[in-house]
């Protein structure tokens, strides 16, 4: 395959987390986040945002009106924190059962950038960066089908990428706080016809499905009010020491692995010491020019070392320096999913042959975990897609059945159907 055309099809499938070395430059940030003095969900700023597709060949407009919201939510230490995200309001009618649903939507990996942040790639779709750089919002396969059934969604940014801060990524309690707030502003917007008291689901895929995970392990004690009636989550990563075991020195995902070390250096101060010590000038490198960008496409695959023993002083990789460092196990310890159960119907979509972000033994530990804490888990094992390797993975290619295949899931939930369940017998 050419290489305009290899990069022609990586932007329209998306790569789900395991992203291209390409990056795209963002405005510079500074050390400390802003913090908001809201309580979570409390909308700060509200603004019209444009939903107009332009891409190539893509001529079009989303079927919903959009609204950009600020809204308060919580860090991983329990601090306030300021985030953004993007309510759609379908202009199809909901023809379910009771009132028009919300579905918290988290998004899968586009980066650390303000304009890869899906409140600005909503608008665009397709971002093109010369010389062959591509951001893509993939997501909005999943979204458009859920507008059509007339739900209303709502979807986080994580962060406010515009106000200063170094971005975390894998962080499980930012991430689930996130998109439990994102829930409570959306119901919060006045003119909408959604009340504190609607129907919620919680959906992603990727990097998604561990944000709608860690919203489903969360929710019962941060946001007990909502009415989440169900978790759809899709090819999870577990935890980011996970992530950086199975992707080292696989092509591409050096900012992705920089990102989780500088969100881990901005949220742990006592982990910076650890990193400055054990992380040589390409490491550093690598760090410092990953901050405050996107995944592209890519023109750039092969330019950083992938192996990151060669970012260390010591010579071996990441996942053996955090071993043995008390600070940094603690920090990535806590990220990790399964720690606790959901008290809502929750399914899991797993490709069993995903070996890279989300592979099978993994997300199935995590199934017989929340099982184990009484959760009511479907485990959906697809095993028709085959070992996939190179610009496409097994990974990218399951987003598109995992979000076929959920769609009745969500709308039985939402009907008050009896959730399937297979705890006695996981695939």
């Amino acid at each position: 395959m050419k290489s305009g055309k290899r990069a022609w099809v990586a932007a329209l499938t998306g790569t789900l987390i395991a992203v291209g070395s390409g990056a795209i430059a963002a405005p510079p940030i500074s050390a400390q986040p802003q913090r908001s003095q809201g309580a979570g969900g409390e909308i700060l700023r509200t603004e019209v945002s444009q939903l107009a597709i332009s891409a190539p060949g893509l001529p079009g407009t989303v079927p919903a009106r959009s609204t950009r919201i600020t809204y308060a939510s919580s860090d991983t230490h329990d601090a306030p924190t300021t985030v953004v995200g993007t309510y759609l309001e379908p202009t199809a009618p909901w023809t379910g059962p009771g009132e028009r649903p919300l579905v918290a939507y988290a998004g899968g990996t586009q980066g650390q950038g303000a304009e890869c942040a899906p409140s600005a790639m909503l608008s665009q779709v397709i971002r093109y960066q010369p010389p062959a750089d591509m951001v893509f919002e993939y997501d909005l396969i999943a979204i458009q089908q859920l507008l059509a059934r007339g739900m209303s969604v709502v979807m986080t940014d994580y962060h406010d990428l515009g106000a200063p801060g170094i971005r975390n990524f894998l962080n499980r309690k930012t991430q689930g706080y996130a998109v439990l707030d994102s829930a409570r502003a959306a119901l919060r917007l006045p003119g909408t016809g959604l009340h504190p008291g609607s129907p919620v689901v919680l959906y992603g895929y990727s990097q998604g499905g561990m944000a709608s995970a860690a919203a489903a392990e969360l929710q019962p004690e941060y946001a007990p009010e909502l009415n989440v009636r169900g978790a759809h989550v899709g090819g999870p990563p577990i935890g980011p020491q996970d992530y950086l075991a199975r992707s080292d020195g696989r092509p591409g995902v050096a900012p992705a692995i920089a990102w989780i070390l500088n969100g881990i250096a901005a949220d742990y101060p006592e982990t910076r010491p650890v990193l400055d010590a054990e992380l040589n000038n390409t490491g550093k490198a690598i760090m410092n020019d990953s901050i405050g960008k996107c995944g592209g496409g890519l023109s750039k695959i092969g330019v950083q070392p992938q192996n990151t023993s060669q970012w260390t002083t010591s010579g071996q990789p990441i996942t053996a320096v955090i071993d043995r460092s008390p600070e940094l196990k603690k920090a990535f310890d806590e990220q990790r999913l399964g720690g606790a159960a959901p008290s809502v119907p929750v399914r899991i979509y797993a490709a069993r042959n995903d070996d890279g972000v989300a592979p099978y033994p993994v997300v199935r530990d995590l199934a017989a975990r929340w099982c184990g804490g009484g959760a009511p888990v479907q485990l959906d094992a697809d095993a028709a897609l085959p070992p996939m390797s190179g610009v496409l993975g097994t990974h990218d290619v399951a987003f598109f059945p995992s979000v076929t295949t959920s769609q009745q899931w969500v709308t039985d939930r939402l009907a008050d159907v009896p959730a399937p369940v297979n705890c006695a017998a996981l695939p």
